[in-house]
């Protein structure tokens, strides 16, 4: 079984030109743009790719497309995120036959489904394929708790199981899966990096952020994988005023890095589909002062 990638697998982007429409020319720059820059996975269809926006032509596509650019130079992580369990099996399905390296699963959440279809949505998809599959936890994005036990009684049926954290707070989380695991399961920081030292203290070992500062996230794994931790909390504390302004909503964190992209010569265009967040004046300011704070690193 292929192994989950240590480091920063930041989540695709989905590139859209002026009127709206997937820029597939975009979205080719920035699978390789992202590989340069030190991606150790790139990570389709998370949150931040705008999942809920596409249709499965546009998906399948872009998994056509993206796998073919990064050409085995990195993995491709392929986000499974229907909401049927019948339904998110066969996407796991063709992304295996697609050539991607894993999968992320989001379980569903809409009408606020139990512990037990929770996990047999878990269950269809890891039997349907034989890669390793991310289950990505996001609770106030979702609205829908799992308890730490499900976790775990999850992994053990099923080792190729990893997890994706990102509710608030992590931390507890993330330590009681990897004790009670034994170490034994992957797992990833999510919510843009915000908490990743503090998952990273605790065992994780690796990030899902957006992929807009590829090379200032992966200059804090390696300074703190090589134990220069001051450097890594230095760095990260710079960090922190740009994520504070723009993680005030879901919809701004992802035009923020749409912008980003588009200043960096990622991706043509910044357009996001509506409903999307538009910045007044002020935290335009804002954004605009703290992202020239970390040119330096870029």
């Amino acid at each position: 079984m292929r192994r989950s990638p240590e480091g920063i697998c930041p989540i695709l982007a989905t590139p859209f030109t002026d009127t709206g429409q997937v820029d597939y020319a975009s979205l080719k720059n920035l699978t390789k743009w992202m590989i340069d820059k030190g991606s150790a996975a790139v990570t389709m269809f998370g949150i931040g790719s705008e999942y809920h926006k596409l249709n499965d032509q546009e998906r399948n596509a872009m998994i056509d497309l993206v796998i073919k650019e990064a050409g085995g130079r990195a993995p491709v992580i392929v986000s499974v995120t229907k909401h049927a369990a019948e339904l998110a099996a066969e996407d796991a399905q063709h992304a295996e036959r697609a050539g991607a390296d894993l999968l992320m699963l989001l379980p569903p959440f809409f009408l606020a489904p139990g512990a037990d279809a929770i996990t047999d949505h878990v269950e269809s998809v890891c039997r349907a394929v034989k890669l390793p599959v991310i289950v990505q936890y996001a609770p106030e994005l979702t609205g829908v708790r799992i308890d730490t036990e499900v976790f775990i009684q999850l992994s053990k049926k099923y080792p190729q199981i990893a997890y994706k954290i990102e509710n608030r707070p992590p931390g507890k989380l993330i330590s009681a899966i990897i004790a009670k695991s034994g170490g034994s399961v992957p797992i990833y920081v999510g919510n843009a990096g915000f908490q990743m030292l503090e998952g990273l203290q605790r065992g994780a070992v690796g990030a899902m952020p957006g992929c807009s500062m590829i090379e200032i996230y992966d200059r804090i794994y390696r300074l703190y994988r090589e134990g220069r931790l001051e450097e890594a909390f230095q760095i990260h504390n710079e960090l922190l005023p740009l994520l504070n302004c723009i993680r005030q909503s879901v919809e701004g964190l992802i035009k923020a890095e749409k912008m980003i992209l588009k200043w960096r010569g990622a991706i043509a265009s910044d357009y996001c589909r509506k409903p999307t967040y538009i910045f007044d004046e002020v935290v335009q300011k804002d954004f605009d002062r703290y992202y020239n704070d970390l040119k330096t690193y870029l």
